[in-house]
């Protein structure tokens, strides 16, 4: 950490207890959390007899091939269970697991297929993909975890299922049908014959007016597979009538929700049996596992009805088993800062939002030649979020992820000519931004070890064990000599001590994980960006000041009048103020403070 030193309680510097009473770490709310997100696949292999998930054949049969960036490489749920010690190590109190639901082993047309390793082609909903283990293997799992005091989150998917379903009258990438133009009354579209009389449409959703809906050849001809008749549990979801099957989305309008997910089967979630039969399953895992929350995929391609019927009943669910902050956090990808739009799903859907806002903002104030800005909007927009800036303190943030590409991959992308050392300077700032701002920071494994990827998908999903894939294995990690070639579970990397330091600090004070937020400055090019976090609850203050720029800094912040000096928690703090609401600081090219305030009785 450029120019930043880190002074901790003695209580702080240790891991979570193993035996910690379970009403402690489940009483504990969603913003006192700091998350570590893994894909098991690419994590840790504990079981080398699970890599071919009990199928027989070569890579297009068993989905196993660990030199290609698109299949099984080995990773499991015994592995996660191996490498706990690690995860409390790095200072994360819970655990998301990409899903581990059963998918569909191998798809894609031919010459282009990929494997399920990522979990999102489900087939059955009720176990544990063999690749990764067994449901008992899951369960053992959360159990240790919650030994330790970790939460344990599930990535779950309502939007599709794998691709099963199949058109007659388009075998190959089939362009989405509007509603207007093959309406549910009309076989083929407008001028074909009459279909399901009485339907009174989709907005009517009661079980009566969806047994009205019965032939499903409105927009394309769909069926399924011999062979695969029953490939999908619970059984159920076999029928095509609980999709929608007007072909792929476009990401625009109705498609959005209508449409298939790149060729994946788009269910219909605006039927009723739909509706039960998800809380069934989901409800399930909670009452036999007893997960923490649930982290829910492609979220906004489901209409709001749907989600305004689950998450309260996955709440209410998990009150029953006793779990008091059963955390939903669902994904609603934006490009850029756009707090608008996570807000509106956030107000209609009842869950919390992925902070992407957040990210870009971060990107953007490091990422190049503007200032941090974006970030005192980013604060300011929190007023738009449901219950204003207490539900934007329970958001996850992050700084990159498996989809969008790594936080260092995407400030390469904006300082090519950077060098390896700024751009570690830079990625640690951002670090220091996810774990002392508001939201619950998420760590997406294998940065801590200084991973730098090459993209976002399945170029942004680097093995943590020792990787036989060579597109990953040609880029030399931030902090180190070395290569995703040998693993990365040691304690050494400067991203991993920054990453810990912080984590234990946070844990320490109130104000950094519950504290209201107050922007002090934000410069509108590289430079200062300055925020005051207060608890209600402690009257604890912390001055949280980070230095965007190439160039040292000092420069004087507007503070509350009843501070009279600060206790250096990272960094270096003024011992007193300037005057009665002012305070010099210092800062170092990409460097930051963090100041407890003195406060005059």
């Amino acid at each position: 950490m450029l120019g930043c030193t880190t002074t901790l309680p003695a209580q702080a510097q240790s891991a979570p207890r193993i035996g910690e009473p379970v009403m402690e770490y489940r009483n504990r709310l969603p913003e006192d959390e700091i998350i570590y997100f893994v894909l098991p696949d690419r994590f840790e292999n504990g079981d080398p007899t699970n890599d071919r998930g009990g199928l027989k054949g070569g890579r297009l049969q068993t989905g196993f091939d660990p030199t290609a960036k698109g299949f099984y490489h080995g990773g499991d749920l015994k592995g996660v269970h191996k490498r706990l010690d690690y995860i409390q190590q790095l200072g994360a109190t819970a655990i998301w697991l990409a899903p581990i639901f059963k998918n569909k082993p191998v798809q894609g047309p031919p010459g282009q297929e990929s494997a399920g390793y990522h979990g999102y082609w489900i087939t059955d909903f009720t176990q544990v993909d063999p690749h990764f283990g067994s449901n008992a293997d899951f369960k053992v799992l959360v159990d240790a975890a919650h030994a330790r005091g970790l939460k344990v989150y599930m990535d779950i998917v309502v939007n599709h299922t794998a691709d099963v379903i199949q058109y007659r009258d388009c075998p190959g990438d089939c362009a989405y049908r509007s509603i207007a133009d093959y309406p549910y009354s009309r076989r083929g579209g407008t001028g074909g014959a009459p279909i399901n009389p009485g339907f009174k449409g989709d907005a009517v959703q009661t079980s009566e007016n969806f047994a009205k809906l019965i032939d499903m050849n409105f927009a394309y001809q769909p069926f399924v597979p011999r062979g695969e008749e029953h490939a999908k549990v619970p059984d159920w979801l076999n029928d095509v009538r609980y999709y929608h099957n007007r072909g792929n989305s476009f990401w625009k309008g109705e498609s959005v929700v209508y449409g298939d997910f790149v060729g994946l089967d788009d269910i219909a979630a605006e039927n009723p049996r739909v509706v039960q039969g998800f809380i069934d399953i989901f409800g399930t895992w909670i009452d036999d596992f007893g997960v923490d929350g649930f982290r829910i995929d492609t979220s906004k391609h489901v209409n709001s009805e749907f989600w305004q019927a689950f998450v309260p009943a996955m709440k209410a669910r998990a009150k029953a088993r006793g779990i008091a902050n059963f955390h939903i956090f669902a994904e609603v990808m934006v490009d850029g800062v756009d707090t608008a739009t996570l807000a509106r799903y956030n107000r209609t859907d009842q869950y919390d939002t992925l902070d992407f806002a957040f990210t870009w903002a971060v990107v953007e104030a490091l990422g190049g030649e503007r200032g941090p800005e974006a970030l005192a909007k980013l604060f300011a927009d929190d007023v738009l979020y449901r219950d204003g800036p207490d539900t934007a303190r329970q958001m996850p943030t992050f700084l990159g992820n498996h989809d969008i590409a790594r936080f260092a991959t995407n400030l390469r992308k904006r300082l090519p000519g950077a060098t390896n050392d700024e751009l570690l300077a830079r990625v640690q700032l951002g670090h220091a931004m996810l774990l002392t701002l508001r939201g619950v920071p998420t760590i997406y494994s294998g940065d801590e070890q200084g991973f730098v990827g090459d993209g976002g998908d399945q170029d942004a999903r680097e093995d943590m064990f020792a990787s036989q894939v060579a597109v990953y294995n040609d880029n030399r990690l931030l902090g180190t000599d070395t290569t995703t070639a040998t693993a990365h579970f040691g304690t050494a990397n400067p991203v991993f001590t920054q990453i810990a330091t912080l984590a234990a600090l946070r844990s320490a004070h109130p104000a950094l994980r519950r504290g209201n937020t107050i922007v002090r400055a934000a410069d509108d090019k590289p430079g200062l960006f300055a925020v005051t976090r207060r608890d209600q609850a402690s009257g604890e203050q912390v001055l949280i000041a980070f230095n965007t720029s190439a160039v040292p800094i000092t420069r004087a912040i507007a503070i509350a009048t009843d501070v009279t000096g600060y206790t250096t928690l990272a960094g270096t703090c003024p011992a007193i103020v300037s005057a009665p609401g002012s305070v010099s600081l210092t800062l170092p090219a990409f460097g930051y403070v963090v100041c407890q305030g003195r406060t005059r009785p």
